[in-house]
C-alpha cells in the first residue's frame, strides 16, 4: 500500500509539493525564533545546540512512528548504522551548522534562494560521479540560470553587492552538504526502510551536534518562552514529516524526477518570509533572484526520467 502511494504521480507530486512548502517555512520560523528567543547572531554555540535539540526531537517523532507502525524496520545491521552515522554528521550535523548560522546573518528571503545552489551543485556532483550523467547544454543554461538569481539575491536596492563568508557563504556551504548528502543517501542508504534513514540520521546527527554544543553553551544564551517552543516544536515537526516523506518518494521514483518540485522551496521561503518577518519586503531583485532559482531548477531537471536512467550506474573511478 505505501509503495502504491509513494508511486502513484498525483500522489507523487502532490507529497513533493507539500515536502516543498513544509521546507520553505522552515526560513521564517527559524528567523522569528531568533528573536522569540533573544540569540545573539554571533553566538554560533547556541544555534548548533537549538539545531540539535530541534533534530533529536525529529528523529525521535520519525523512529517512534516506525516503531509503532513497521517495528522490525527500526532496526539496521552493523554496517548500516555506520552508513547512517555518516549520513547524521553531513544530512545533520554539517548541514545544519551552515545552514543556522549562516541564516542568522541574511534575511529570509536571500536564505531561502542561496540554500537552492544544494540542487545546482549536486547537477555538477553527478556528473562526475555517474558514468552517463554529464553536463550538457540545457543544464548548463539552467545552471548559469540558477546561479544568476542566487547572485541577485545579494544585490540590495542601493545597487551594492553584499557577500560574507560567515551569511551568504554558509548558506551555498550547506546547499553543497546537501547536495553530497543527496548522493550518498542514494547510494549508501540501499536496503535501509526510508523512515529509519530519516530517523536514524537525525537522532545521530543531532546527538553529535549536543554532545559539541551542550558542555559550550554560555548560560541564558538561548531563552525559551512558551511561543519559542512552540516554533521549535513546529521546526521538529516539518523535519520529520517532510524528510521521512521524501525519502519515502526517493525510495521509489527517480532523483531527477523529485528534484524538479524543489523550485517551490525559495519561492515559498521567499514568499513566506515576506509575509511573517516584518522587515522583510519583496523587491525587483528578489524577484528576479528566485525567478531565475525556479527557472534554473526546472531547466536543469527536465525529463528527469531520461537523466534518473543514468543516475544508475556510478562513474567509474
Amino acid at each position: 500500500m505505501m509503495k502504491g502511494i509513494f508511486e502513484h504521480k498525483w500522489s507523487v507530486i502532490g507529497i513533493a509539493v507539500f515536502c516543498s512548502i513544509l521546507w520553505g517555512s522552515a526560513f521564517p520560523v527559524l528567523k522569528v525564533s531568533y528573536i522569540e528567543m533573544q540569540m545573539a547572531p554571533d553566538d554560533i554555540i547556541a544555534k548548533i545546540v537549538l539545531a540539535g535539540i530541534r533534530f533529536f526531537i525529529a528523529g525521535l517523532l520519525v523512529l517512534a512512528f516506525l516503531l509503532i507502525t513497521r517495528p522490525k524496520r527500526i532496526l539496521v545491521k552493523r554496517k548500516q548504522f555506520f552508513v547512517l552515522i555518516i549520513l547524521g554528521l553531513v544530512q545533520t550535523a554539517l548541514q545544519y551548522f551552515f545552514f543556522y548560522n549562516g541564516l542568522a546573518k541574511v534575511s529570509g528571503m536571500q536564505g531561502a534562494i542561496l540554500s537552492s545552489a544544494g540542487t545546482f551543485f549536486t547537477v555538477i556532483m553527478v556528473h562526475f560521479y555517474y558514468k552517463n550523467d554529464r553536463l550538457n547544454w540545457q543544464k548548463i543554461i539552467g545552471l548559469l540560470a540558477g546561479f544568476t538569481g542566487i547572485v541577485a539575491a545579494n544585490w540590495g536596492e542601493a545597487l551594492q553587492f553584499s557577500f560574507h563568508w560567515d551569511g551568504e557563504g554558509y548558506m551555498i556551504l550547506s546547499g553543497v552538504t546537501n547536495a553530497i548528502a543527496t548522493i550518498l543517501a542514494k547510494e549508501l542508504a540501499t536496503g535501509i526502510h526510508p523512515f529509519a534513514v530519516t530517523g536514524w540520521q537525525l537522532t545521530l546527527g543531532s546527538s553529535i551536534m549536543l554532545v559539541f554544543g551542550l558542555p559550550q553553551m554560555a548560560a541564558g544564551a538561548i531563552t525559551f518562552t512558551s511561543f519559542g517552543w512552540g516554533l521549535l516544536l513546529y521546526s521538529a515537526l516539518l523535519s520529520a514529516c517532510a524528510f521521512g516523506l521524501w525519502y519515502s518518494l526517493l525510495k521509489f521514483n527517480p532523483a531527477g524526477e523529485l528534484s524538479m518540485y524543489k523550485f517551490i522551496v525559495p519561492v515559498s521561503g521567499t514568499v513566506l518570509s515576506a509575509m511573517f518577518i516584518p522587515e522583510e519586503h519583496l523587491n525587483v531583485f528578489i524577484l528576479v533572484a528566485i525567478s531565475m532559482v525556479a527557472v534554473g531548477i526546472i531547466v536543469v531537471n527536465y525529463k528527469g526520467k531520461k537523466n534518473e536512467k543514468s543516475m544508475t550506474t556510478p562513474r567509474a573511478s
